[in-house]
């Protein structure tokens, strides 16, 4: 058996966990820093490798490398916007060892230099070409709606443009500001622009502030669901599938919605009951029993509000509101492992704080 490993090469054991990760990355911590100090044959030598064994730790995870100074090199692994993967980089840092010669970072950083630019697709994005402006909503005080106003700005290469600009305030704002504290953003031009600009310099105080004034507004908002009132809705597709729903009527007029600004959305497809896509009895405690694992592991008191579920063709979906995008991810996350085999379970989570997704349900 040794000597077939010798001469087809061992095969590594998976990674299962952030642990086995570092131990790999420990055993080969040498070769990999002369990669990127030297900078030869760095996709080949570090990216080829390394790309796998974060697969296996966590779908989602990106990275950038380069030299930190004459005697470091760093490691900042990106989730390249999607929020949900935030917490997996996060705890993947956290469980890193100190290793000679090598820094790691959650998430890109921001930048103090009032200067900044970067180059995309042949154009420069700086401070000196790029202004915002804020819009306030009177019916969303809390919303951050921004629009950025880039000097350059031609129409018809508006997708490659609002890319560009995304990137820029990664790396301006640092990632974590820049997907988390912005509620809407749009990238137009500077014609027909009536409104005062604001140096693009100004934004990071501006959502500082902004966020202050909203932590301080919400900070301590708890709401007990146990003695709240519910409604059941039913409806019908355009295909004349039977929709059936639950509700928490008391949540959905709730007047400090924005407290809990995450929606979490856990999709559960199911077997085919022969019941006009719903459940039938067996099914239905079934699911019942997961979105009572999810309400422990979730409940109101941490700032988890179960909104309610809807069910349709053959899939259950259960809708929570919360004050943190972190354990919900982590949560639904270990349900996907835990129920692999048995439901094909997903989710989504973003920001939403004045749950315009669920209006369609509010008495009107």
């Amino acid at each position: 058996m040794g000597f077939l490993d010798k001469i087809l090469g061992k095969k590594e054991a998976p990674i299962q966990s952030n642990s086995d990760f570092w131990n790999w990355f420990l055993k080969h911590k040498k070769e990999f820093f002369k990669t990127v100090q030297n900078g030869e044959n760095i996709n080949k030598e570090f990216f080829d490798k390394l790309v796998p064994k974060l697969d296996e730790v966590h779908d989602g995870i990106y990275f950038l490398t380069g030299m930190f100074d004459d005697k470091t090199a760093e490691l900042v692994f990106t989730p390249d916007g999607i929020i949900k993967n935030i917490y997996a980089i996060e705890e993947l840092v956290h469980s890193a060892p100190q290793i000679e010669g090598w820094k790691f970072t959650a998430l890109k950083y921001g930048t103090d230099k009032d200067d900044f630019s970067i180059n995309y697709e042949g154009e420069k994005f700086s401070t000196n070409n790029l202004k915002f402006y804020p819009t306030l909503h009177k019916n969303y005080p809390d919303e951050i709606d921004l629009t950025i106003v880039y000097d350059n700005y031609v129409e018809e290469n508006k997708s490659q443009i609002t890319n560009a600009v995304y990137i820029f305030l990664d790396n301006y704002l640092g990632e974590l500001h820049s997907v988390t504290l912005i509620d809407n953003m749009k990238v137009v031009g500077p014609n027909d622009i009536s409104e005062e600009l604001i140096p693009i310099e100004k934004l990071k105080d501006y959502l500082i502030w902004r966020e202050k004034e909203f932590v301080e507004k919400y900070e301590g908002t708890r709401h007990n669901t146990e003695n709240d009132g519910y409604a059941n809705y039913e409806g019908k597709t355009k295909e004349g599938l039977i929709v059936l729903s639950l509700m928490n009527t008391t949540l959905l007029e709730w007047d400090k919605k924005a407290s809990h600004p995450w929606v979490f959305i856990i999709s559960i497809p199911f077997e085919d009951c022969n019941n006009g896509g719903l459940p039938d009895e067996r099914m239905y405690k079934l699911l019942d029993e997961i979105e009572e694992e999810i309400m422990s592991v979730l409940p109101d008191s941490d700032g988890y509000l179960n909104l309610g579920r809807e069910t349709v063709n053959n899939k259950r979906e259960i809708f929570f509101t919360c004050k943190d995008f972190r354990k919900p991810s982590k949560t639904a996350d270990q349900l996907i492992k835990k129920y692999a085999g048995s439901f094909d379970i997903s989710y989504e989570i973003y920001k939403d704080k004045y749950w315009q997704t669920f209006r369609h349900y509010e008495p009107r």
